[in-house]
């Protein structure tokens, strides 16, 4: 028998996404319904008409966030009649299904360093736009922007964005903050590594780190670490979402 949500429990949780991006907040609310049980494995979620009202989001930025959902492994979606969109709960890649198996501590651990990494990294960006920038650095910086937006496969992309945020620790030239970006670049790889390749997010992110880069170039500190902060929530709404 294929359960049923309460009927009353997504009425009362279901909410307008809120943040900077709504696909990383719509995809970070469902499927966090989705790991609590608020609608259980085997269960069909409403249809995409109902759930786009309900979190106040476009059709089109729904369905970017089933593809992120179904990519996940957490649900499937059939056409036709009888069709709909099943709560599966299986991870579609060997570093999901291994992420899924992480003890508690490991998970507070990965909170943790998302906690973290809102205040260290966007605090390096407004250190590195208050810094007067020589002309090696701004190559720099400019390069390792250039490597990740025009990164090809998702090994490669990983490894340029880690590059391109320990850049920016670097340019600040204080020893403890590149000592603290790398130990978040560290476990944000292994993060990303458990969580589908998602088009939308990438999309955003380089749009993210060309602000970011202007931002810094321009010496506007306010507007870098700004920019920073709204890119690390961003990211962490999606791994809180996948990954819980």
């Amino acid at each position: 028998m294929i359960p049923a949500p309460d009927p009353a429990l997504p009425e009362a949780v279901l909410r307008p996404v809120r943040g900077h991006h709504a696909f990383e907040a719509c995809v970070e609310q469902l499927a966090t319904l989705i790991r609590l049980g608020v609608y259980p494995r085997g269960s069909v979620l409403p249809s995409e008409r109902d759930l786009a009202g309900r979190l106040a989001v476009s059709r089109a930025t729904l369905r970017e966030a089933m593809a992120a959902l179904r990519q996940a492994g957490l649900v499937q979606t059939t056409r036709g009649r009888g069709g709909g969109t099943v709560v599966t709960m299986r991870p579609a890649t060997p570093s999901a299904r291994a992420a899924s198996r992480r003890t508690p501590s490991r998970r507070a651990d990965w909170a943790d360093m998302l906690d973290f990494r809102r205040i260290v990294e966007p605090g390096g960006a407004r250190l590195a736009a208050s810094s007067p920038l020589g002309e090696e650095q701004v190559e720099r910086l400019e390069a390792a922007h250039e490597a990740v937006a025009t990164a090809s496969g998702p090994a490669v992309h990983r490894q340029a964005d880690s590059r391109f945020h320990l850049t920016i620790a670097a340019l600040t030239g204080s020893s403890r903050l590149i000592e603290a970006v790398t130990s978040v670049q560290s476990t944000m790889h292994e993060m990303l590594s458990a969580i589908p390749v998602l088009e939308a997010n990438i999309a955003h992110s380089d749009t993210q780190h060309a602000r970011i880069v202007a931002a810094i170039l321009g010496g506007r500190e306010d507007r870098a670490h700004q920019v920073m902060q709204e890119h690390c929530d961003d990211t962490a709404a999606l791994l809180r979402g996948l990954l819980g």
